[in-house]
């Protein structure tokens, strides 16, 4: 599936834009644009896909995502079913990339946040304590006016440089728009290609083709560019896609393990269990309990 370009326009009066959503269920919007996006997710599980990054994520979800990099969020409709828990809300801050460059270069005040935004390259997932620090912030930025949340917006950006437990997120460089690296576009071009026939048999030499490389050049280009070599990252993938499916549906495990492209079910569990560390049914048995408990 291929990322939609969203168009960003800053609030009133405003060089950036802040919003607000509720909802009673996340569909996934799988898009990218130009902008910073700081997003504050609160009430919701399920799971997160930022550039080749696929996990799940739960109450207190907060990130970052650098200019370009497909990123959505998806909710698990079963956990607000019974209209419990209340609505989903998201908290999102957009920020025009030169606008923002530009004033941490001739402030020399805002230079550490210079390492903060090369980190958001890639994503950048931060600690529960930082989330919930982040939440009065945006709570205030609701009644405040232009130049308060200015203010506040600085405010937020510090929280994020100071927390030491970040977590970098996407491979390097998986971003759509305009690269002057002509090696990203190849490489973004096969991760598309294996996102949109993971569940197929997908082999070296059909994805070096692609990419006009020689098989074994491919192999080494591959592993340098996402620190993964094509099995791992082909694996990994299809786990990630397992999970969601064990989470969101009844279905046989061997069903899932076909769905998921694994040619038998004992390389599915033996692969499951590489990645996640339990077998499918007893994830699939955990994050029932954690429904129940809900």
């Amino acid at each position: 599936m291929k990322p939609l370009c969203e168009k960003v326009i800053p609030d009133e009066n405003s060089s950036w834009r802040y919003f607000r959503y509720e909802w009673d269920h996340m569909d996934l919007n799988w898009h990218y644009h130009p902008e910073y996006e700081i997003c504050l997710t609160l009430n919701s599980y399920g799971m997160r896909y930022v550039g080749d990054h696929i996990a799940r994520y739960g109450d207190y979800d907060l990130v970052i995502i650098g200019p370009d990099m497909p990123h959505g969020w998806q909710s698990e409709v079963d956990l607000n079913a019974n209209g419990d828990m209340g609505p989903e809300v998201v908290y999102v801050a957009q920020i025009p990339a030169a606008w923002l460059h530009q004033i941490v270069n001739e402030q020399r005040e805002l230079a550490s946040l210079n390492s903060l935004l090369t980190h958001a390259k890639r994503g950048v997932l931060f600690s529960e304590e930082t989330a919930r620090k982040t939440h009065s912030v945006f709570i205030a930025m609701e009644t405040a006016n232009p130049f308060k949340r200015y203010i506040l917006l600085l405010e937020l950006l510090a929280l994020l440089q100071q927390d030491s437990q970040q977590e970098l997120l996407s491979s390097t460089l998986f971003t759509h728009g305009s690269k002057l690296d002509f090696t990203v576009k190849k490489l973004d071009k096969v991760i598309e290609h294996i996102y949109d026939n993971y569940t197929q048999a997908l082999s070296a030499q059909e994805l070096a083709k692609l990419a006009h490389m020689s098989t074994n050049h491919f192999h080494r280009f591959f592993k340098k560019r996402t620190e993964k070599t094509l099995t791992e990252f082909i694996n990994q993938l299809r786990i990630a896609k397992a999970c969601k499916l064990l989470i969101t549906n009844q279905s046989p495990i061997s069903m899932i393990s076909d769905q998921c492209g694994f040619n038998n079910l004992s390389n599915f569990n033996r692969r499951f269990i590489q990645f996640k560390g339990v077998t499918p049914s007893r994830f699939r048995q955990r994050f029932s309990h954690k429904q129940r408990a809900i």
